[in-house]
């Protein structure tokens, strides 16, 4: 056993802080996607009321920014918004700072995406019946569409977070310490004594991913066979 570690370069993870590297690193990530998530959900839920609104103007620019963030890839809005505005406004910005923007922004237009369409897969006579029994439109969110949205929502909800974790990785292009970048250091500093410490590295790495995204993966599934 001990010679099967060695070649696989999992014994690299014992020497020193790697291991405890590895988990900062993906302490990062995780903070970065959390922190988006918490800024997204509530944005995206009010881009998504928003987007089913009579207002053809507001219903429009709402489009516009879904199309552009779905369209562009996330590492270029990352670039963008770490190298290019920086320099194209002089300010300066960190990079887990702009990847919490940048996520945020991707998160709340995913979001506003769910939200219109679990509001517009609501019956219409389910408000014609809320009418019907003298309830106001307050009345009939409250207790009738608003319910009905959030057993729609939670599940695909849940999905979102998880791909906004996966997605995280990203950012080490833009020099955040997350948990692959780390993992590079450490397959850097090892190299020539242990040459298989790629493949133990990046194996640790999708294991610790594994099991921050399986638990979440569960949930959802729970959920939604629970609510179908």
């Amino acid at each position: 056993m001990p010679d099967l570690v060695t070649e696989l370069g999992i014994d690299v993870l014992f020497k020193g802080t790697n291991f405890l590297r590895l988990l900062g690193g993906l302490w990062s990530a995780l903070s970065i996607s959390l922190i988006a998530v918490a800024i997204s959900i509530p944005l995206g839920i009010i881009t998504g009321v928003l987007m089913t609104s009579k207002s053809r103007i507001i219903k429009a620019i709402l489009r516009v920014y879904l199309e552009i963030i779905r369209i562009m890839p996330q590492l270029v809005l990352l670039f963008l918004m770490f190298f290019g505005t920086t320099r194209a406004f002089g300010w300066d910005i960190s990079g887990e700072t702009a990847s919490v923007i940048v996520f945020a922004l991707w998160g709340t237009a995913e979001m506003g995406d769910l939200v219109r369409g679990a509001l517009i897969s609501i019956p219409k006579h389910q408000y014609e019946s809320s009418e019907a029994l003298g309830m106001t439109s307050a009345q009939t969110y409250l207790y009738i569409i608003i319910p009905q949205t959030v057993r729609r929502l939670i599940p695909l909800s849940i999905n979102l977070i998880t791909r906004m974790i996966k997605t995280t990785s990203l950012v080490l292009m833009i020099g955040v310490v997350e948990v692959l970048k780390v993992a590079q250091q450490i397959i850097e500093a090892n190299r020539m004594t242990s040459p298989n410490v790629a493949f133990g590295i990046y194996l640790t790495v999708f294991v610790l991913y594994f099991l921050a995204c399986w638990p979440i993966s569960l949930l959802a599934k729970y959920l939604e066979k629970k609510w179908s």
